[in-house]
């Protein structure tokens, strides 16, 4: 093949009547949009449909962009004689490298797609070239797509050109199976990677909570020297670990009336030795007062 599409186009007579995407009704031409990327209102695009572009990222002198022109073909041709001369115009690029082509259908309609770089201004472009001759009713269309950046921006532009590429459509109005988006417009958003779903994480049992068990109430111990707060008042403080204490005195009570025997030592007199209560509590002290008070003291000497 030597002639481009258009040129063979034009030399079977065929008209090209440009189209705009304002009030486009005849084809549904979507346009995925990826992050960053923006339509440009003003492109310096003979014929443009619609003309989106990196304008924020890139560290190239060079934007890259993603151009779409519509055409209504008024002429008789043979849609696949005329999709053959598809390559021809991106062939004949300054020192074009091809590195991927492609003659299959696209959504039904004659297409040919052929990607490579070029060279442009003493840089290397990458682009990536479709031409889709869609028919509406009697009416036929070339629908022209290219997306182009810099080789050095190649890799790091491959997830939006590659979505921008991927998720092109060229289909009848109402088509069934069409991607999101008003007709001629770049309102669908650029496919995403998809998400790994994450399992949710198995639930446990409730865990039933053991009572704790109960602790017998504490007594408080005393050391065998220490009478702090007894019966008597004595009001001693516990003595020192390691010191050693004298024993307390016996004290020996007799009952009422036999006074005189307990001291004339008297054989029937029981002497009853009482130590110091332990009890601090009042009432016992009151007690012990009261049996105080009804005996008398004898001392054992």
């Amino acid at each position: 093949m030597t002639g481009t599409l258009r040129e063979f186009l034009q030399g079977k007579g065929v008209k090209f009547e440009p189209q705009r995407s304002q009030g486009f009704k005849a084809l549904d031409v979507t346009l995925p949009m990826p992050p960053r990327w923006t339509p440009v209102p003003d492109p310096n695009v003979p014929d443009a449909f619609l003309v989106i572009a990196d304008r924020v990222g890139g560290n190239s002198v060079y934007t890259s962009n993603a151009q779409v022109v519509v055409y209504k073909l008024v002429g008789d041709f043979d849609p696949a004689e005329a999709i053959a001369h598809g390559f021809v115009d991106s062939q004949k690029l300054l020192a074009w490298r091809t590195t991927n082509s492609s003659m299959a259908d696209f959504n039904g309609f004659p297409s040919s797609i052929i990607e490579g770089t070029y060279r442009e201004n003493d840089m290397t472009l990458n682009t990536s070239r479709r031409h889709v001759l869609a028919s509406s009713g009697a009416d036929k269309y070339l629908v022209s797509l290219s997306v182009t950046t810099a080789a050095s921006q190649a890799i790091a532009d491959a997830p939006a050109t590659d979505a921008i590429v991927n998720g092109f459509r060229v289909t009848p109005p109402g088509a069934t199976g069409q991607a999101p988006g008003h007709r001629g417009a770049a309102t669908a958003p650029a496919p995403q990677a998809p998400t790994p779903a994450i399992a949710p994480a198995p639930k446990l049992p409730p865990r039933r909570s053991r009572p704790l068990p109960r602790l017998p109430p504490r007594r408080s111990r005393r050391s065998p020297g220490s009478r702090s707060g007894d019966a008597f008042g004595s009001g001693g403080s516990p003595s020192p670990a390691g010191v050693g204490t004298s024993p307390k005195p016996r004290i020996t009570v007799a009952a009422r009336g036999d006074n005189h025997a307990a001291a004339a030592g008297h054989p029937h007199t029981r002497p009853v030795a009482l130590s110091p209560a332990p009890r601090t509590d009042r009432r016992w002290a009151d007690r012990v007062g009261r049996i105080h008070r009804r005996t008398r003291i004898v001392s054992p000497c």
